[in-house]
């Protein structure tokens, strides 16, 4: 047993660092990935056939095919036409371009869920189709897809893992690194196990205070309206 807390013990540096990294890829693909699904969703709602179809191809290439797929398309496809990236950034663009098509979904049907009247209000008051949707209708529809963001959220912490096998020295491949020198797979990979966790649930607390804060702010709101 005391072999075992030392091997973990000795590892655990490499993997928290590997875990800095995780964080890393998590936050910077969730940044880019939400503003792609801002703008992939305002694209769905558009009236031009041609726009709209675009958008929901590049949705439905994404969901239907596996990240891992899009990462090695990327990171060993691109360098084909020309375009070679480094592990990190290729990372972080595949990452982004998956979750971003996941939360466009989300938004798009939480902007359709804002009432009609709103937008017809807002027109009433002069205002543009564009400031209606940054103004009026995106603050609501951002409240109605925090849940969905926050779990897209928690599942790209998960995601992450994937972006090792582009020699990224994440958590996963830390933890691997520390196995390979160390012939001890089951506590290593237990402890990586309970990083990610940790991180996850660290993001579910998040999401936890920023639903309760938004539902607060709506019934201040209500409140002084009535």
């Amino acid at each position: 047993m005391n072999d075992l807390i030392s091997v973990v013990l000795n590892a655990l540096p490499a993997m928290l660092q590997g875990a800095q990294f995780t964080v890393l890829f998590t936050v910077a693909s969730l940044f880019f990935g939400f503003i792609l699904a801002l703008l992939v969703a305002a694209l769905r709602l558009t009236r031009s056939k041609i726009v709209n179809a675009l958008a929901r191809g590049y949705v439905s290439a994404i969901r239907g095919t596996p990240l891992l797929v899009q990462i090695y398309l990327i990171y060993f496809g691109l360098p084909s036409l020309g375009v070679a990236l480094e592990p990190i950034p290729a990372g972080i663009l595949a990452l982004s371009l998956n979750v971003g098509a996941y939360l466009s979904e989300s938004l798009r049907g939480a902007i359709q869920g804002v009432e009609r009247g709103q937008w017809d209000a807002a027109r009433s008051l002069g205002m543009s189709w564009g400031q209606t949707l940054r103004f009026i209708v995106l603050p609501q529809a951002f409240r109605v897809a925090l849940p969905s963001v926050g779990n897209s959220a928690i599942g790209l912490v998960k995601d992450t893992s994937l972006v090792s096998v582009i020699t990224v020295t994440e958590l996963l491949r830390a933890t691997q690194e520390a196995i390979a020198s160390s012939f001890q797979p089951l506590p290593l990979y237990i402890s990586a196990a309970l990083v990610y966790w940790i991180i996850s649930s660290l993001l579910g607390l998040l999401q936890g205070r920023l639903e309760r804060r938004f539902n607060r702010s709506r019934a201040e709101g209500s409140g002084s309206s009535a």
